[in-house]
């Protein structure tokens, strides 16, 4: 009858297992991901940043909304103004961070923790902006707080990112 040269289609004799059934699943996988890239409708919104429009502006384009994140219970929302404002691209609401005082003038001392984990509820001010116009707002316990808005004149701030 039929021997190996048949035109038969290739029956398996036993059912594929390991290796050859996690390729084929991995194949109609990426097959179905292809596809419903290719059937995505041109009006869809795409993630990632928008072109750049050229054109004069008198001012940088205002920082997109972070979502801020609500104050927790017992604590008080505090602006602060880093010494070194390129710390605030890698910041994000919900991130957690130590806050530093840096005394004044340059001063030989060391810096001062003036709180420990604290929550990042925004980033506030143009993106960008090497002016000081941006700040860092921070929940903290209201015992911190006194001690960050009471610092002398001249001081710094500065983060240690935490998570």
């Amino acid at each position: 009858m039929a021997g190996d040269e048949s035109l038969r289609p290739v029956r398996w004799r036993v059912l594929p297992r390991g290796g050859t059934l996690l390729r084929a699943t991995s194949v109609a996988v990426l097959l179905g991901l292809a596809a419903t890239v290719l059937a995505t409708p041109e009006g869809c919104p795409r993630s990632g940043p928008a072109p750049a429009t050229p054109g004069p502006t008198a001012d940088p384009p205002p920082k997109a909304p972070t979502g801020a994140l609500p104050l927790p219970s017992g604590s008080v929302g505090v602006p602060v103004r880093l010494a070194e404002p390129a710390a605030l691209a890698v910041l994000r609401p919900g991130a957690r961070v130590d806050l530093l005082l840096v005394p004044p003038g340059g001063a030989a001392g060391e810096p001062t923790l003036l709180a420990t984990r604290a929550l990042v509820l925004d980033v506030v001010g143009p993106a960008g902006a090497l002016d000081g116009s941006s700040a860092l707002y921070l929940a903290l316990r209201p015992e911190q707080a006194q001690r960050a808005v009471g610092t002398p004149e001249g001081s710094r701030f500065a983060v240690v990112v935490r998570e």
